[in-house]
């Protein structure tokens, strides 16, 4: 039986292979963090309107879409959030567990830009040091801005 279980494997190949392995495996959201500092250290900060009262403060977070790298995943959160450009570089948190989401984040080059805000998810935006951030950050980018370990909240 296992020989021809395997051999119905190869048979099939490619597409069809990749579709029966994702019917058969749990699907995961990802929700991608960008940890982006200027020339300063100062990093940029949102104010999420959709994010829960008194912790409405955040880094540049979303989802991921399908056949989209991760660090492409940054850029566009950033450019369609704050309208700024960056480039997504070292990974500094690869996390799964919470229900099916799979949780990253990563530290980004500020690389240009004019800062405006989208005006509908997004309140607020700024630049702050990480000695001075604000009281209503999400506890966990405040332990990622400090090089902790934590789990980014992406409501």
């Amino acid at each position: 039986m296992k020989r021809l279980i395997a051999r119905l494997w190869r048979a099939i190949r490619g597409p069809m292979q990749w579709r029966l392995l994702w019917l058969a495996h749990a699907t995961f959201m990802v929700g991608v963090t960008g940890i982006v500092r200027d020339s300063e250290g100062r990093v940029l900060l949102l104010k999420h309107r959709l994010w829960p009262e008194g912790r409405q403060w955040g880094l540049p977070s979303g989802y991921a879409k399908r056949s989209e790298t991760f660090e492409d995943t940054v850029a566009r959160e950033v450019r369609e959030e704050t309208g700024l450009e960056v480039r997504a570089h070292r990974l500094v948190l690869l996390k799964s567990g919470f229900r099916l989401r799979l949780e990253v984040a990563y530290e980004a080059e500020f690389l240009g830009g004019t800062l405006r805000t989208d005006g509908f998810e997004i309140l607020e935006a700024g630049w702050f040091s990480p000695d001075d951030l604000p009281e209503e950050l999400q506890e966990g980018h405040r332990l990622l801005i400090r090089g902790e370990s934590a789990r980014p909240a992406t409501p």
